[in-house]
């Protein structure tokens, strides 16, 4: 059986050249190949010696998941449904700026953590991706808007990039899938894969403690916190891990975090739900428990989906929720939602998931909890 090239990281590469018998400089030539130039077809690397060309068209491949279906919202974001087996998709969503383009990646078929306002979790869970179909996404989507580009005469970023940044937002919890989404991690900051700067690749957690630090140790990109609550109580309903992990060891994890990070800052996610955690007085008590923690946040208004039992919190009710915070002294954005015309802003992935669990009915019988303080 063929191995996917696409699963190895720059040590995998170089272990798999000694087993070849070749020099390691091999494994940098492939990479790049593979990762750079978005190359399959091992006839074109043609400055790797021909015998062994024929051997790894024998022996491996370089595959990403195919794509099931391609939507392009009026905004520009363009989302991929892309096949990963036995009736399995995964969504990937790329969103173009003036100044960058970000590729949202997912880690997993579904998710098995239980974020009440997510569509994601709504779908339950089957599996975790492999290094190949994580990284295949960015392989994917670089091959994928080249050829777009070069058909529009549209111009690249100005570092020269299409995509710029990595954001693993997607379907999953990645620190759920920690040493496949590292890998993939790895090769997408490699010179001889991806190079892309610490900075622009960041990583968002609902808040898996002990993984985090294990991150911190391991690849310590740019961190992103799925916070959506200013205390315990409400929390423990809307992000169901933090009864696992509350937030006092959240904020102490986020501490140590950056310790070695590249940047000296955390971002906390915040979703505004109507009458759940959008009231000045949840402003002010997130205002009060993040104090200590070098930060910014997000506010991202809520993007609904079918039964979700949610609603968006008005545009007034964020506003003043943000002046909250401002006063408090944090910096503060509220994101501009995309693509939610095609169902790909944040919390609307849901791809088709085979669910191993009973999510799907457990969460079409459950009712939200309105917090009214």
């Amino acid at each position: 059986m063929s191995v996917n090239l696409l699963d190895f990281d720059a040590d995998r590469m170089a272990e798999l050249m000694v087993q070849y018998g070749e020099k390691p400089f091999r494994a940098k030539q492939l990479m790049k190949w593979i990762h750079q130039r978005g190359v399959a077809d091992f006839e074109q690397m043609t400055d790797i010696a021909r015998n062994f060309r024929t051997r790894l068209a024998a022996d491996a491949q370089i595959k990403s998941p195919g794509v099931l279906a391609e939507h392009v919202a009026s905004d520009g974001t363009t989302k991929w449904l892309l096949d990963v087996g036995v009736g399995n998709g995964i969504e990937t969503v790329f969103i173009p700026e003036d100044d960058r383009g970000t590729l949202c990646v997912s880690s997993q078929v579904g998710c098995a953590l239980e974020c009440s306002f997510c569509s994601t979790a709504r779908q339950g869970f089957n599996r975790n991706l492999s290094v190949g179909e994580i990284i295949g996404q960015l392989w994917w989507a670089n091959n994928r808007l080249s050829v777009e580009q070069a058909r529009l005469g549209a111009p690249v970023n100005e570092d020269g990039r299409i995509v710029s940044n990595v954001v693993m937002m997607g379907m999953g919890e990645p620190l759920a899938n920690f040493e496949n989404v590292v890998a993939a991690l790895r090769l997408m900051l490699d010179d001889n894969a991806y190079g892309l700067s610490r900075r622009r690749v960041t990583l968002s957690t609902s808040g898996l403690v002990p993984a985090m630090d294990r991150l911190r140790d391991a690849c310590p990109v740019a961190l992103a916190v799925s916070l959506h609550a200013p205390n315990d109580e409400i929390r423990d309903h809307i992000v169901p891990i933090n009864k696992k992990y509350p937030l006092r060891e959240l904020l102490a994890a986020c501490n140590r975090y950056l310790e070695k990070a590249p940047r000296d800052f955390i971002t906390f996610e915040y979703v505004m739900l109507e009458g759940v955690n959008d009231l000045p007085e949840h402003a002010r008590q997130l205002a009060a428990l993040l104090r200590d923690v070098p930060c910014k946040l997000n506010l991202i208004p809520f993007n609904p989906f079918p039964n979700s039992g949610y609603n968006r919190s008005s545009r007034d009710a964020i506003l003043a929720f943000r002046d909250i915070l401002i006063d408090a002294g944090y910096i503060v954005t509220v994101r501009k939602t995309r693509g939610d015309d095609i169902d790909a802003a944040c919390g609307q992935l849901a791809g088709q998931v085979k669910d191993r669990t009973r999510r799907t009915q457990r969460a079409t019988d459950a009712q939200p909890i309105t917090f009214r303080r």
